[in-house]
C-alpha cells in the first residue's frame, strides 16, 4: 500500500482538546505505553471523523495495525460521546431562549439484506433517523441517538421524549409539516396545497419557512465530518461508526 502526506482540515484547538481528553484518560486508567502518542492518537480519530478514512488507511498512515487504529478511534469517540448534551441539557439552555428549531435528518448507510427498517420512504435511501435541536440562531443544542430510517419525524421525537420535554419548560418549537401533530408546544405550518391557502396563511408559512431555514446550520455542523455522509452498517455490532 502506498502512502502520502495529507491534510485534515480541523482547527489546532480541536486537535489540542482532544489530546488533553485523551491524556488525562490514560492517566486515570493508568495506561503506560502506546504505539501512538495521545497527539497522534487525536489526530488518527479527527482523521476518521473528519474525512472518513478506513481503519485500514488510517493503519498504513500511522504506522500502526488495523485493529489498534479501530480501537484508538473507538476509545476517542466514546470519550467524545460522553462530552455531548443529554436532552434534559439541552431543554434547561432551550429554556432560557425566545424559541428552539427541531427537525430531522437521514445519515446514510450502506444497503445491506434485511434493511427493510432502515429505507426512508422520505429521502427514498436507506438511513438512520437523528433528530436535532437548535437555538433560535441555529446553533446545534442536541443530537438525538439514531433510530432506523424507516421511522417518520414525528415518532422518532416522541420516542426520544423531545416534545414531552419542551412541553414541560413552555418553550415554543418551529418544526417542518414532518412533525404535524406532535401537539405540545410544537408549530408547523398550515397543511395543503399551496392554492388552497389562504393569504394569511400563506404569509404564516412564509414567515415559518425563513425560521426553520435557520436549522440548516445545525445540519451543517453534524455532517461537517465526511464519516456522517455514509456510515457503515454491520449485524455483528450494530450500527458501527466507519466509512462504507
Amino acid at each position: 500500500m502506498l502512502v502520502y502526506p495529507s491534510g485534515v482540515d480541523v482547527s489546532s484547538s480541536a486537535l489540542r482538546f482532544l489530546s488533553a481528553r485523551l491524556r488525562q484518560h490514560r492517566r486515570v486508567i493508568g495506561s503506560r505505553w502506546r504505539r501512538l502518542s495521545a497527539g497522534r492518537q487525536a489526530l488518527l480519530a479527527l482523521a476518521h471523523l473528519r474525512m472518513g478514512h478506513t481503519y485500514a488507511q488510517l493503519a498504513a498512515g500511522f504506522g500502526v495495525g488495523t485493529t489498534t487504529a479501530y480501537r484508538y478511534t473507538t476509545e476517542a469517540v466514546e470519550l467524545l460521546a460522553g462530552l455531548a448534551p443529554t436532552l434534559a441539557d439541552a431543554t434547561r439552555t432551550a429554556a432560557t431562549k425566545a424559541f428552539v428549531i427541531l427537525d430531522g435528518t437521514l445519515l446514510p448507510i450502506d444497503r445491506i439484506a434485511a434493511d427493510r427498517p432502515f429505507y426512508s420512504g422520505k429521502h427514498k435511501k436507506h438511513g438512520m433517523n437523528v433528530q436535532i435541536l437548535t437555538d433560535p440562531i441555529g446553533r446545534l443544542l442536541w443530537a438525538s441517538p439514531a433510530l432506523p430510517g424507516a421511522i417518520h419525524d414525528v415518532r422518532a421525537a416522541r420516542e426520544h421524549g423531545v416534545v414531552d420535554a419542551l412541553a414541560t419548560i413552555g418553550i415554543k418549537c418551529w418544526a417542518d409539516k414532518a412533525y404535524r401533530g406532535a401537539g405540545g408546544t410544537v408549530r408547523t405550518p398550515y397543511w395543503g396545497r399551496w392554492e388552497t391557502l389562504s393569504t394569511g396563511q400563506k404569509a404564516v408559512n412564509r414567515s415559518h419557512a425563513k425560521i426553520r431555514a435557520l436549522v440548516e446550520q445545525a445540519m451543517a455542523t453534524l455532517k461537517a465530518g465526511r464519516l456522517l455522509c455514509k456510515l457503515r452498517r454491520t449485524w455483528s455490532r450494530g450500527l458501527e461508526i466507519g466509512h462504507g
